[in-house]
Order: structure tokens, then sequence, then C-alpha cells
């Protein structure tokens, strides 16, 4: 049993601890609001953006677009995106665990040498080593802090890489933010681009007269490699604010935890303090009675 010295020296270092994750918390809520704020302002002009795609890629006498061409995945490229820090859960590590039940799995029959991996995010370069999977370390800034031109050159790159057939299918795998509770794991196919259907409201848009200049496939060709460079970079600061919540989550777990371990080292400090308080009175009693 341990000495009321011990529990209270316990006590007091839950405490500061506890003071720890509750900061933590807070500044992971902040970081948080500022992600969201970031993600409102964008993900409205990313929805109109794929519409325009969607409205220009089903008019008449549009050919094939080049960044929509299905072909036999022989060459596979995934980038992933996790963070640079720990403290939030099981978010690195099912990044992780994603990106290898890919390659093990839908890109098994693949080669090694045919898979690609890029991780962008210190921690998820971690997991990957310890599932042993070869792959390139990307800017760990940009998982912490996403830049749109930093990822327009990166786009600009796996734009030619697939358009050059050195990869048939580039997938980001990543958090989407759905809420500050709630975050999806996904694997998403960022190239080749997914057109909406004949039923989608893009491609009833197409009935529409509307004068275009220079022409469609001009428009196509510009307004294509933006929508991938959004999707992208959309992906990034939905994993960012992902993250964010992930650790909120988690500091306020173990802000809970450390206030019932408290309670509880309080609880027993006072039955022991109570006990040797009887334990002494006691024995002042009998030593009257010796007397």
């Amino acid at each position: 049993m341990s000495s009321l010295k011990e529990i209270k020296e316990r006590i007091g270092s839950v405490r500061t601890t506890r003071k720890i994750t509750s900061a933590m918390k807070m500044v992971a809520a902040a970081k948080l609001h500022r992600s969201q704020r970031e993600m409102g302002a964008l993900v409205p002009y990313s929805e109109e953006l794929h519409a325009m795609v969607g409205h220009l890629a089903s008019g008449e006498g549009v050919g094939t677009i080049p960044l929509a061409q299905k072909r036999e995945v022989q060459r596979v490229t995934v980038v992933g995106f996790a963070s640079n820090t720990t403290f939030c859960g099981a978010y690195n590590s099912n990044v992780g665990r994603q990106i290898v039940a890919l390659l093990e799995g839908e890109y098994g029959a693949i080669v090694p040498e045919n898979r690609r991996v890029v991780a962008y995010g210190r921690r998820l370069s971690v997991e990957l080593e310890r599932h042993k999977v070869a792959h390139e370390v990307g800017d760990d800034v940009l998982a912490e802090k996403p830049n749109y031109q930093a990822y327009r050159a990166i786009v600009e790159e796996l734009v030619e890489e697939f358009l050059e057939g050195r990869t048939d299918r580039i997938v980001v795998v990543y958090h989407k933010f759905l809420s500050p509770g709630t975050q999806r794991l996904v694997a998403e196919t960022l190239l080749p681009i997914e057109l909406p259907s004949g039923g989608d409201e893009a491609c009833a848009w197409a009935s529409t007269d509307y004068i275009l200049e220079p022409t469609r496939e001009a428009l196509l060709e510009e307004i294509v490699p933006r929508e991938v460079t959004l999707r992208l970079f959309t992906a990034a600061l939905s994993a960012v604010a992902s993250e964010h919540a992930a650790r909120m989550m988690a500091m306020q777990l173990a802000t809970d935890n450390a206030d019932e371990l408290i309670a509880s080292l309080s609880l027993e400090y006072n039955k022991q303090r109570q006990q040797a308080i009887t334990t002494e009175l006691l024995d002042m009693m009998g030593g009257q009675r010796g007397e």
C-alpha cells in the first residue's frame, strides 16, 4: 500500500499533467477552428469547379479528356497525408495501415518497382518504415501548413507522370473531415478524374446554351488540372483539420481520465489519512488505559 506522501505526490503529478493536456486541447481546438474556416471558404469553390468541368466535358464535340482516360492499372502512385507529431490517437497509424492494405490488397498484383508511395508527415514515414514499405518522403511543412502554390507544383509533376504513362492511377489516402467528432479515412482516386455521370446536375446544365471563349476544349485543358490541384489541396486541408480534431478529442479524453484518477487518488488519500488518525487515537486511548 502506498504511503500518504506517495499518494500526495502522485496527485500533484497528475494535476500537472492534466494542465498540460487541457492546454493542448485548447490549442488544438483553436487550430481546428482556423482550419474549418479555410475549408468552409474552399469547399463551395471546389464543388462549383467540379460542376463546371462536368458541364464542359458533357458538351457535344468534346473528345477524350487525357486526364480522364482509364487504363489497366500496371503502375500506381499512392500519396498519404498524416501528421508530423503525435498525441492524436490512432490518426497516424490508421493512414499507414490503409496504405499497407491497398498495396497488399487491391494493388497486390503490381510488382513493388511499379508502386510508388509518397508520405507527407513524419509520423507517416515512421509507420511505413515499421511496416517495411518503401516510400518517398514529402515536404513535412506541407503536411502541417498546406500551401496552394506548392501543391500546384506537385500536381504538375503528378499530371506529367500520368500523361507520360509512368503511372496508371494516383490515389490519395487521408482523413476526410466531416465534423469535430467524425473523420473518415478514405482512399480517393486523384487521377484519372471521375467525370459526373449523366444523372448529375452538372451534366443537366449541358443543355443550356453558353458562349464559350476561346473553345470548350481549351477551357477543359486549362480547368481540369486546376480541379486536380484543388482536390489535392482540399485533401491536405481536410487532413490537417482531422489531425487537430483527433488531437483535441485525445487530449479531452486524457483530461477526463486525469480527473477520474485524481478523484480516485484523493479518495484513497482521505481513507488512509482517516485510518491513520483512527490508529493514533486508539493508541492514545490505549496508552491512557495502561496508565
